[in-house]
């Protein structure tokens, strides 16, 4: 895979940077900006080289029309508070305010291009479409560096068309993702343990396949679990369950034990009788839930489990809340999930998505956590052996 240093000196070129700035808001502030400090050493590095920085990103679903509670001018003001400077924003991606703004740079300076969803063409399915932006995109620049891993896993004009266009690499993100990611699909030290938690066994069903012949331990959690103590014969009240993933969720215990794959399910689960942040909740066993309680986190006997598991291991991976951790009643397995993991000698990875806002609106420290991925879809796909397009074409 393509780095900067192969695109040589930098001084005076225009680079296109896409970076991933799809951050969470409420009215116009952004409530994590974790992706934002994570592009920081790109474009610090390019800044530093006295290259014209152009940097584009994607927010939200806006349909491929301009709308306001899309717009990346609150991007622009975070990201110019972290880079004490100011950071322009162009009212359009390839428009007349765009290539003013280009224009007016000077080496060394920045300008950040409105949502690249504007345009319906950025995301097309249509090839010809997405390949005639990435020729408008190309003309604003001289090189393109690929930073956004949160989209590298989608074939999308300024993500996959825009790098057959123009001199093209990894930035420092997008390198450090890959370098970590791989440490947990190329021969991994072990004991390799992953930790799975979210909703939906429908949403991980590639990731579980995949693992089921690569890790030494599955532990599952989240709404998920249900779906797997429902296959077992459990009664599983009103929790989350997806009926149609049951005699999946039942291969895969069969197939777990057939490899010597380590799959463990919750031993027992905070129930509510309601799923509200004030509901009513009790710990008991996940063989003895209630037909009117609903599942909403996993048990302290669960967490002192996984953690031990945790401890043992040399490579852990997580992807998934294990409750609904929004929810201060509901956050304790989560919470002793990722306290296990910031305790644990072993290399760790956090999954990106919904894992790593939970690292951080719990309060961890995220330097103690040896990598934290900002793509929760893309790092999926990559732990599935996927091909991701937007990393396939940076490679030599």
């Amino acid at each position: 895979m393509r780095t900067i240093e192969s695109l040589g000196d930098l001084t005076g070129k225009k680079v296109f940077v896409r970076s991933d700035f799809n951050v969470p808001l409420d009215g116009d502030h952004i409530t994590d900006d974790g992706r934002i400090r994570a592009a920081l050493p790109t474009i610090k590095r390019l800044l530093d080289a006295k290259a014209k920085v152009i940097v584009t990103a994607h927010l939200g679903r806006p349909k491929g029309e301009p709308k306001p509670e899309f717009s990346l001018a609150p991007v622009a003001k975070r990201l110019g508070e972290l880079l004490g400077r100011d950071v322009p924003l162009a009212e359009d991606t390839v428009g007349p305010d765009a290539k003013a703004k280009i224009d007016a740079l000077n080496d060394g300076d920045i300008v950040l291009l409105q949502n690249v969803r504007y345009d319906k063409r950025e995301d097309s399915k249509v090839d010809a479409d997405r390949e005639a932006l990435a020729k408008e995109y190309a003309a604003l620049a001289d090189v393109f560096v690929s930073d956004g891993f949160g989209v590298v896993h989608r074939k999308q004009a300024s993500v996959y068309d825009i790098a057959k266009l123009l001199p093209s690499a990894a930035g420092e993100l997008v390198a450090k993702e890959i370098n970590s990611l791989s440490k947990a699909t190329a021969n991994p030290e072990r004991p390799y343990t992953v930790v799975l938690g979210g909703s939906k066994v429908s949403d991980k069903i590639g990731v579980i396949e995949n693992l089921l012949d690569k890790a030494d331990v599955l532990l599952i959690g989240g709404g998920m679990a249900f779906t797997f103590l429902r296959a077992k014969g459990y009664e599983i009240g009103s929790s989350l369950c997806e009926d149609d993933q049951i005699d999946k969720a039942r291969e895969y215990l069969e197939t777990a034990s057939n490899k010597g794959v380590e799959l463990l399910l919750p031993v027992d689960v905070v129930v509510a009788d309601k799923f509200d942040k004030d509901a009513e909740s009790e710990i008991v066993s996940a063989s003895d839930m209630p037909a009117n309680g609903m599942g909403l986190d996993i048990g302290p006997e669960t967490v002192s489990e996984y953690a031990e598991k945790i401890a043992s291991s040399k490579t852990i991976v997580w992807n998934g809340p294990m409750g609904v951790f929004e929810f201060p009643a509901f956050a304790e397995g989560t919470k002793g999930v990722a306290q296990a993991m910031q305790d644990a000698e072993g290399f760790t990875i956090v999954g990106g998505g919904d894992s790593a806002a939970a690292v951080r609106i719990l309060g961890f420290d995220e330097e103690k956590f040896n990598h934290i991925s900002t793509g929760g879809g893309a790092s999926l796909e990559f732990l599935e052996g996927k091909t991701l397009p937007g990393i396939a074409v940076l490679e030599d």
